[in-house]
């Protein structure tokens, strides 16, 4: 399959990376996220993009609150953790620092910072779920640089 002449620089629009936390209890699990955007100052708002079909997108379409974790740029750690996936009943923070956030969301104690996100709203594009989700709460945890990520390819992760 050919891929249009700007899948090239499509790929080059450089994001975080960020690990997605959800849920409570044995419930909780994470995954990574790379499309993640401010989008507003008063109220604090970000975008987030979650593939269809995730059983994650489910649990933020239904209106439950999550945690982005914003990893550091030499975090590679998390990335090797996170990137497989977990399972819905699978332990997904054996081995991390964990603490829950008021709402009992695991936070990561060893990320750059978090933010406390609750959806407001969605749409969907194509094969992606967009959230938009109001900060409630957040807090920087070191001074280290955020991971940027850039792709070879905007047709794939």
């Amino acid at each position: 399959m050919s891929t249009p002449e700007f899948d090239a620089v499509l790929g080059r629009v450089a994001s975080g990376i960020y690990i997605l936390t959800a849920g409570t209890g044995d419930r909780a699990t994470g995954m990574l996220a790379s499309w993640v955007v401010q989008a507003g100052f008063e109220p604090p708002m970000v975008s987030v993009a979650v593939k269809s079909g995730r059983y994650l997108a489910e649990w933020i379409t239904q209106g439950e609150p999550f945690v982005l974790n914003v990893v550091a740029e030499k975090q590679f750690d998390l990335l090797k953790h996170f990137g497989r996936g977990f399972e819905p009943d699978e332990p997904a923070f054996e081995g991390l620092a964990i603490r829950h956030c008021a709402r009992g969301v695991p936070v990561l104690e060893d990320c750059l910072g978090y933010l406390e996100c609750e959806p407001v709203s969605h749409i969907d594009s194509g094969d992606h779920r967009i959230f938009l989700a109001k900060i409630v709460r957040g807090a920087l945890q070191n001074e280290a640089a955020p991971m940027v990520h850039v792709r070879k390819s905007g047709s794939n992760y």
